[in-house]
Parts: C-alpha cells; sequence; structure tokens
C-alpha cells in the first residue's frame, strides 16, 4: 500500500481528507493519513512557511517511503509566505497556485534536497476548500439546511468560469459567502456532509486544480 502523508490547514480539510477521499484512494492502493499542520493537539491554521516546513521535513525524512502532500487554501496563507505577495499579482487563478506550489517546491528542495522533495506534491485550493462545494450549489443549499436560498447559491456560481474563482477576501471568500445566507453554517461537519451529497467525481469535474491534485496522487500507484 503506498502512502501519503497529508498536512490539512484546519480540521475541515482533515475531516474532508478523512471522509471523502480516503475511501477513494484506499480502493486504488493509497493510503492517505490526513493530520493538522503544527504539533499534535493544535488546531491546524497559522501557516508560516516556518511551521510548514518543520511537518513537512518530519514527513519526508522521517517515513523515507511514504509520500507528502499539502491541503491548505490560499485565502488562509500569510502575506509573508514565499511566494504570495508575486502571486497577488497574477490575474488568473491557476497561475496564482502554480506560482505558490513552484516556490514552495523550490525553497523546500533548497533546505531539504532533491532526493527528499521528489516525495512530496505541493497543493493549494483556490480559493478555500468550500469553492469545492460550489460544483453543485443547489444540493450544497439543500445538504446544509438553507434550500431556501438555493437560487442564490446557485448566482453565486454563475458569476464564475469555475467554483475554483470564487475569490478571497474577508467578504467574499466563498465560506464567508455560505456563511452570509446560512447562519450558524458548520465548516467542519457539514462541509464534509455536504461534499459527499455532491460526489467526488461532480467536484472533479468542475474543479481543474482540485483534479489535477488528485490525479498526481493517484498516479503514484502506476
Amino acid at each position: 500500500m503506498i502512502r501519503v502523508h497529508v498536512i490539512c490547514e484546519g480540521q475541515t480539510e482533515e475531516m474532508f481528507v478523512n471522509e471523502v477521499l480516503a475511501e477513494s484512494f484506499r480502493a486504488k492502493g493509497i493510503e492517505l493519513y490526513a493530520s493538522l499542520v503544527g504539533k499534535p493537539g493544535h488546531k491546524g491554521g497559522n501557516l508560516k512557511f516556518e511551521r510548514l516546513f518543520n511537518d513537512i521535513k518530519s514527513r519526508l525524512l522521517g517515513d523515507k517511503t511514504a509520500y507528502c502532500t499539502t491541503f491548505f487554501d490560499y485565502y488562509g496563507l500569510p502575506e509573508g509566505f514565499p511566494g504570495k505577495k508575486e502571486a497577488n499579482n497574477l490575474t488568473k487563478f491557476s497561475d496564482k497556485a502554480m506560482y505558490i506550489n513552484r516556490i514552495l517546491v523550490e525553497k523546500l528542495t533548497e533546505k531539504l534536497g532533491e532526493n527528499a522533495v521528489c516525495r512530496f506534491i505541493p497543493y493549494i485550493q483556490m480559493y478555500e476548500f468550500e469553492a469545492l462545494l460550489f460544483s453543485l450549489p443547489m444540493t450544497l443549499a439543500t445538504s446544509i439546511d438553507c434550500e431556501q436560498d438555493k437560487e442564490k447559491f446557485q448566482a453565486i456560481r454563475d458569476n464564475f468560469n469555475s467554483p475554483e474563482e470564487i475569490n478571497n477576501s474577508p467578504q467574499t471568500a466563498p465560506s464567508k459567502r455560505i456563511e452570509k445566507l446560512c447562519n450558524g453554517y458548520d465548516k467542519v461537519t457539514a462541509g464534509s456532509i455536504a461534499a459527499i451529497d455532491i460526489g467526488l467525481n461532480k467536484i472533479r469535474n468542475e474543479c481543474s486544480l482540485f483534479n489535477a491534485w488528485l490525479s498526481d496522487l493517484e498516479n503514484l500507484s502506476k
């Protein structure tokens, strides 16, 4: 069984890996091990490069037959994160993601060497985990008990070419849009339940960067 450590930004991403992705990958001979960034017992977040580096280092050097990947969102990256300032100046969401991923790999290679980093697969969620849930907005609305506003959820999705383009700010990030329409939205549990209702295949079809990440992971078994 191929083993992949998935370093997650928060409990929402961790639960999504455990409840939605793990079973699908296990059937392909890949075991995903999700954990929160930082020391055990922490709630994640605080994505400073130094903190993330320690986690990646411990996975790559402490388990030399396993792979390591990341699952955190662009919205949550501090402005001092390597490449974030330059990525903000890029127009396309896909260019921002690729730039951050490239700089992260370069920084890790400088510190850990190519032999270790060749087992690292970077992934930045654009712009936030909740963007994935807009792959099927009416199902999302129903799943989180906001069916009365499903047309508003659909209108949000219709303003963008892809769910992954729903933008990042304290007012317009995907989770903020959901919270505005659905008071009491529980990011951790409701997000995974909604993803299950929407279906992984639908999310992959709608979100090209997310699909590319999963494809990279799946290719490890080939």
